[in-house]
Formats: C-alpha cells, sequence, structure tokens
C-alpha cells in the first residue's frame, strides 16, 4: 500500500500551481476507496481546504437532491462553513465557481460512473484554486478520459505483505500481527487471494476472536474454490446472531441509500432490536453509513446477500424470504403464486395493476414488510386486501381511497403512504384502533381532510405534509407519545397542541391558511424545534395560563428558522435563539411567532419588528441587517454574512452583552473600527473570508475578555497588532489564509495560547513542535502550537 500512495502521492506535484486532475481506477472492493482514503490522509495538511466525497455513484443517483447534497458537502468541508445551502445543481457550480478560487484544495471524489457527476463537483479547473488537486476513483476508465483527466493509476490486487499489513489492521489493529498469530493470518491472508474487501470483513470477522474461530475460519476458506469470493465473505455473516442475519438480509434486498433512522423504525416495527444490530453489521464492515446517514454497502457484500436467499431454492422465487426482484415479483403476483415463506417484498416501477397486487399478495400471509413503489389512476375498490401480518407498509401513489376493510392492522407498527389516494384510513368512517401504530407519514396525499388522533394512541411521530385539503387534526384524547408533528403546506386554520404535552418538533411551513394555534404551557416545556415559515396569516400564538405546571422551568429555550424562497435575489433568512421569562410569555414569545411567520411577506417590517423582541440571545442574519439592531439588551451573539457594509454599523457597539460576532463572507468590509474596544464582554470575534479587510485595529488590545480571535482566509491581512499580548484570556488565535508572516513578539508571553494554521504557515514562524488537533469538526486539516 506504502509504494501505491507514494506513487500517487508523486503525481500530485505539489510544487506546482497549476490545477491537476488525477484518476484511480479498478475493479469493485479492489481497494481503491482505501488507496484514496490513505493519499488524503497524507497530504491533506498541504492544503488549505479539503473534502473526501464519499461514494459519489450510489448518493448522486439515490435520490433527486443527491447531486446538489454533494456540491453542498463540498462547498461546507472546504470552505469550513457548516452555513452554505445549495438550492439546485445549478446553483452547486455558480457558488463553486464563486467560492471555491479562494483556497487551495484537495478534492477526493470517491466510485465515481458518470461524467454528469464531475461536471457538477469539479466542472472547470478555473473553479479550483492554483495548487489544487481533485483525486478520482472509478471502475470506468472512460468517465476518466471523457473529463479530461490524463494521469490514471491502476489499481491491481494486494500483493501478500500488503494483504497481511491490511488484515492486522482489521484483526489486531496494528500494522503487523500479534506475536503467535503470524502463521494463522498468513494463512487467512493467502485464502483472500489479494482481495482488500474481503481481507476487511475476515479481518473485521476474527478481531479479538479465539484461536477456535480462527482455525474454523480457515478451515471453511480452505473448502472454498479461487473464484468463488462472496462465499469468502458469508464466513462473517455466519457469526453472526440470528436476529442480526435477518437485519442483514432486510437491509442488502430492500434498504440500501435508506436513511439509517428510517431504517431504524422500520426494523424495529418488525421486532428487531435495529440500532445495535445495525452497530454489528457496521463493526464487521457488512455495511457502512454514508456522510448523509445513509446505508451503503459494496456490490460484494450486497451480491453475497441475494445469495444467501437465493440458495436455498435457487429456481423457485416464490419460496425466498425476501423478494427484490422486480420481474420475478411481477411473475409470482400475475399467477398468485405467493407462499407462506416470504416475509418481505420491495415492488418498485412496476406497471402492475394494484388489484393484481392485491391478490397476488393474498397467499402470502407471513408477509411483514411490504414496499411497493407504483403508480396507477384507476382501481377496483372490492378487491382490497393486506395480510394481517403486515408490521411495515410502505406503499407510495397507494391508489385506493382507503385501508382494506378486513385489514386487522393489529400488528403495524409502521405506515408510510406518500402521495397516496386515501380520503380516510378506514371506509365508512368506521374507527378501527391501531394499537401498535408509531409512526405515519401520508404527506402529499392531496385529499385527506381529516385525521383523528384516538385512532393512534401509540403514535409517536405524524407527517401530514403537503396534505394540500387537510383542514382538521382533531386530538379528542391526549396523546402522550407524540413528539413530531408535520402539517407544513396545508390548510389547517386552528390547531390545537394541548393535547400533546410531549411534543418536540412542530413543522407549519407555508400554512397559509392558519391563523391560530392553542399551545397551553405545559405543551411546550419539551418543544425544541418551531417552524412558522411563511405562514401570513397567523394572528396569534394563544398561551394558556391556567395550565401552568409549577415544574416548569424558568424559561423555554426554542429555535425558529424563517426563509425567505420567493425572492432569490433577496436571500434573505434569519435564525434565533430566544429566551422568555414566563411572566410575559403573552407578550414576546407571541410576537416573536407572529413576526417570524410574516417574513416572507415583508422582510424590512421584520427586519424592524425583531429589534422589539427583549430577551432575543442569538441572532444570524444575511445579507441584511436592521438599523435599530442596538435595541437587543439580551444579544449575546451576533452572525452576519455577505452583508454589503463597508465598516460595521456603530449600532453593533450599543450591544453591552454582546459575548460572540461572527463576520462571514463580508467582501465588502475594509476596516474594523478603532471603538471596537467598546464590545467589553465580547470572548469571540470570528472573521472569515473578508478579502479586502487590511488589518486589525491596535485597540482591540484592550478587550479584556476576549478568549477567541479568527481571522481566516482574509488574505490581505499582512499582520496582527504588537501588543496583542495584553489579551490575557486570550485561549486561541486563528490565522489561517492571511498572509501575515510574523507574529508580534508580545503574543509568546501568553502561556497557554494556541495558535492555529496550517503546517507550512507554522513552520515560517519557527515552530517545530506543531501537533493536530481532531476536536475542531471542519478544521481537522489545521495544525496548532501551544505556547
Amino acid at each position: 500500500m506504502e509504494t501505491r500512495v507514494r506513487s500517487v502521492v508523486s503525481s500530485l506535484e505539489t510544487g506546482s500551481e497549476d490545477v491537476h486532475l488525477i484518476g484511480i481506477k479498478g475493479i469493485g472492493g479492489g481497494g481503491k476507496s482505501t488507496l484514496a482514503r490513505a493519499v488524503f490522509d497524507l497530504t491533506s495538511v498541504w492544503f488549505e481546504g479539503v473534502s473526501f466525497v464519499e461514494n459519489v455513484r450510489e448518493v448522486s443517483k439515490g435520490s433527486s437532491t443527491g447531486l446538489k447534497e454533494l456540491q453542498k458537502q463540498v462547498l461546507i468541508d472546504v470552505l469550513a462553513d457548516q452555513n452554505i445551502d445549495v438550492t439546485s445543481v445549478s446553483d452547486g457550480k455558480n457558488k463553486m465557481k464563486r467560492m471555491m478560487p479562494g483556497r487551495k484544495a484537495l478534492v477526493v471524489l470517491d466510485d465515481v460512473d458518470d461524467i454528469e457527476q464531475l461536471d457538477a463537483l469539479a466542472g472547470e479547473l478555473t473553479w479550483f484554486k492554483p495548487g489544487s488537486r481533485i483525486v478520482i476513483t472509478t471502475r470506468d476508465q472512460q468517465v476518466l478520459v471523457a473529463h479530461g483527466v490524463s494521469i490514471i493509476h491502476d489499481v491491481n490486487l494486494l500483493s501478500d505483505e500488503e494483504a497481511l499489513c491490511l488484515f492486522s489492521r482489521y484483526a489486531f489493529k496494528k500494522d503487523i500481527p500479534n506475536q503467535g498469530y503470524e502463521e494463522l493470518s498468513s494463512k487467512v491472508v493467502h485464502y483472500a487471494a489479494g482481495l482488500p474487501l474481503t481481507i476487511k470483513v475476515l479481518g473485521s470477522h476474527i478481531c479479538g476472536r479465539s484461536d477456535h474461530v480462527w482455525k474454523d475460519a480457515i478451515e471453511r476458506l480452505k473448502t472454498i474454490p479461487e473464484d468463488r469470493t462472496l462465499k469468502r465473505l458469508e464466513i462473517s455473516y455466519n457469526g453472526l446472531e440470528d436476529d442480526q442475519k435477518e437485519i442483514f438480509l432486510d437491509v442488502v434486498c430492500m434498504m440500501k441509500y435508506k436513511k439509517k433512522e428510517d431504517a431504524i423504525c422500520i426494523l424495529d416495527s418488525c421486532g428487531y432490536y435495529a440500532e445495535i444490530g445495525l452497530g454489528v453489521l457496521e463493526q464487521k464492515s457488512l455495511i457502512t453509513i454514508s456522510n448523509f446517514g445513509e446505508l451503503d454497502f459494496y456490490d460484494r457484500i450486497e451480491e453475497m446477500g441475494w445469495n444467501i436467499i437465493r440458495c436455498l431454492h435457487p429456481n423457485e422465487p416464490s419460496r425466498h424470504s425476501r423478494l427484490w426482484i422486480k420481474e420475478e415479483i411481477e411473475d409470482i403476483l400475475v399467477k398468485e403464486l405467493g407462499t407462506k415463506a416470504t416475509r418481505s417484498m420491495y415492488l418498485r416501477s412496476s406497471n402492475l395493476h394494484p388489484v393484481i397486487i392485491m391478490k397476488g399478495i393474498r397467499k402470502m400471509e407471513e408477509l411483514r414488510l411490504l414496499d411497493v413503489r407504483c403508480y396507477a389512476k384507476e382501481v377496483d375498490e372490492v378487491s382490497k386486501y393486506l395480510p394481517d401480518a403486515l408490521q411495515s407498509l410502505c406503499w407510495s401513489c397507494y391508489p385506493f381511497r382507503s385501508l382494506p376493510e378486513m385489514f386487522q392492522a393489529n400488528n403495524l407498527v409502521y405506515l408510510e403512504m406518500h402521495e397516496c389516494n386515501i380520503i380516510e384510513l378506514w371506509e365508512g368512517g368506521e374507527r378501527k384502533v391501531f394499537n401498535k401504530l408509531k409512526f405515519l407519514d401520508l404527506s402529499n396525499s392531496l385529499k385527506l381532510r381529516t385525521f383523528d388522533l384516538s385512532m393512534t394512541p401509540h403514535l409517536e411521530e405524524l407527517n401530514l405534509e403537503g396534505c394540500g385539503d387537510f383542514v382538521e387534526l382533531q386530538s379528542p384524547v391526549e396523546c402522550p407519545n407524540l413528539k413530531v408533528l408535520n402539517l407544513s403546506r396545508s390548510k389547517v386554520s386552528h390547531l390545537n397542541i394541548g393535547m400533546v404535552p410531549h411534543l418536540e418538533e412542530l413543522y407549519l411551513e407555508d400554512c397559509s391558511h392558519l391563523k391560530e394555534i392553542h399551545a397551553p404551557v405545559g405543551c411546550l416545556k419539551k418543544l425544541v424545534y418551531f417552524s412558522l415559515s411563511k405562514c401570513l396569516n397567523v394572528a396569534y400564538l394563544k398561551v394558556d395560563k391556567q395550565h401552568e405546571s409549577a415544574s416548569l422551568i424558568d424559561t423555554v429555550e426554542i429555535k425558529v428558522r424563517c426563509e425567505d424562497v420567493t425572492n432569490y435575489f433577496l436571500g434573505f433568512w434569519f435564525t434565533c435563539i430566544y429566551d422568555e421569562p414566563r411572566s410575559s410569555w403573552s407578550g414576546n414569545l407571541e410576537k416573536l411567532f407572529r413576526f417570524g411567520s410574516c417574513v416572507c411577506e415583508n422582510h424590512e417590517y421584520f427586519l424592524a419588528t425583531i429589534c422589539d423582541l427583549q430577551h432575543l440571545r442569538e441572532l444570524t442574519l444575511s445579507q441584511s441587517i436592521p438599523q435599530d439592531l442596538w435595541q437587543l439588551e439580551s444579544l449575546e451573539k451576533l452572525s452576519l454574512s455577505e452583508q454589503q457594509f463597508q465598516h460595521l454599523p456603530d449600532s453593533i457597539f450599543m450591544l453591552k452583552n454582546l459575548k460572540s460576532l461572527k463576520l462571514s463572507y463580508c467582501w465588502d468590509l475594509e476596516q474594523l473600527p478603532e471603538n471596537i474596544c467598546r464590545l467589553e464582554c465580547l470572548e469571540n470575534l470570528i472573521i472569515r473570508d473578508s478579502g479586502l479587510l487590511l488589518s486589525i485595529p491596535n485597540n482591540i488590545c484592550k478587550m479584556k475578555c476576549l478568549k477567541l480571535l479568527e481571522i481566516s482566509s482574509c488574505d490581505s491581512i499582512k499582520k496582527l497588532p504588537e501588543e496583542l499580548g495584553s489579551l490575557e484570556c486570550l485561549k486561541e488565535l486563528w490565522i489561517e489564509d492571511t498572509d501575515i508572516n510574523r507574529l508580534p513578539r508580545s503574543i509568546y508571553q501568553l502561556k497557554g495560547l494556541r495558535i492555529y494554521g496550517s503546517m507550512w504557515q507554522l513552520e515560517s514562524y519557527g515552530f517545530t513542535s506543531i501537533l493536530a488537533d481532531e476536536n475542531h469538526r471542519w478544521y481537522a486539516k489545521y495544525y496548532y502550537v501551544e505556547l
């Protein structure tokens, strides 16, 4: 591996100021990602911004938003700014063109298989600052050639020495085998035949196990022909507990790219301890979790799972425990060949009529997990049938007006029906109770008008987003378990959440008919997210004081986010954290929600009125700033981005309680005022990507409370104030991507001060004891010295 890493690193030509594209190609499971990761880890320190983008193929094709999410990841990673958002692939390209040239970047695009992906993520060399490097891994050399990649490395199978090193890392957590295990390790590596994926899985399986397990694994490997690599992977599967095997088979057949939290809900509904099971599968390298929290796995692992299911009855799909191949499922349904053996079925993109699907599953009496992704307009309401054993039911575009009358739903825990035709859950107004249902998603179901929570006494999450004709949520009895409620883009006009006392998340975005929310104090105490964006007609949020609980804490903290997506050029957005004493809940808290809801109607009025929120503690603004900011006497944290001012507004210096000030992408900012020291309580001052800022004023040295000073990507700044050493409380100084060529002499008297920057920058100041800081998630590429 070291030889391969050196070869790729050499081809980076880090001394060149050109932008280079480097390709790595090879078979699936052959070690392309491992090689790219090793190169990335070794060379990250040489660059000002880095990003390792995993599973480009799966993520980009797994959803309609995949590519723009990958673009967002690159921008956030390289620019170290979590607030960056990407609304479309085109927007992502424009942002990369505009923002990426400011930092010399190392970007790895792992597992690319389409030129469209490269066009979106590295479309032109001019997107990147001179000296940047883009590394691309793929199975298809033509993708590299078509994009103009001239340096291409072939990845061959590992040598015995390389294989032993990789195996030892997974089996012993070091580069060589433990004493006494050298011979056993060599035998395992020999039978793995140089395939990195097989070595990785076997090493994870044997890690920490007894000699007996080792010898058993070797004996099994001996019986497997060299060309049957999938059978070798099965050794790890065979070491799982029975319920973990079931989880694995469901995952590889039905849940690729599924969000981990959604998969846990579905698998839990089937009686598994899903979180523990998925953790075991991840530890054994049978699955991975992507950067977006999605389940993923290598193609060979997927093939192994499929073969395990097929092997018992290779020519009789109707007797398989899982069905996932469309052609086989259609044949079984049309011929009504279903059996009790089938426990899970995933049917997608089929043109079968829903009546045929319903009839075809009649004999699948033990079916517990059903996922159907089909679309149909006209249906026969008479032919409805669903097995009573169902525990998880997902049916997008469900075509019937209600659930089957004979369906008992006594075992149903998870019900997801996006864009369905349902008018009411049970036909004729029947009030059959779902005794086990915890998760219900009927989002974008345009015919649903009402829902009665008394039918779902154990419900934890209800999603009715986009139900355009939905007008009333009925709650005649208390729903003590409901934690998440989403009614966004519905026609609800009056909402009483008094019967859901443990609500944690409430989504009411774009509810244009919403006029009144009745929220007794007791039901707000666990609320952590409340969204009222674009609710233009909300008159008030009513707080019923008679429900006040003696055990309620004195203040409630609620996060609210309002975005204006209707005016692209305005680009206004607002976030805040509000700390409101109980004594004034009927005033300012109500005002916060009311004004927050009208931001898209008149953002200038909104800017003027948020200054009346006397207890506002945290405020984030993009592109706009209120004139009366000084009125926010309780403000402690202020973040301003993309502001078009050359000087900070004077109103900021009247915020006597301000502890944190962050300025990002204020490209027109030329100088900080000399009287910045008036911010006597300021502890954190962060300035990023302000290229016209020329200097830091000397009076900053009078800020006795300052603990953190960050000046990043301000490449016009050439020096720091000479008396910076008088800041006795200063603990961190960040000066990455500036033109500061020396540090003030006084700074060396600040014992314990950490100075952060790139390796070459710190070395240029004469430091030799340079350490890596892994605690700053977005600054893992930086190094520091401690005085």
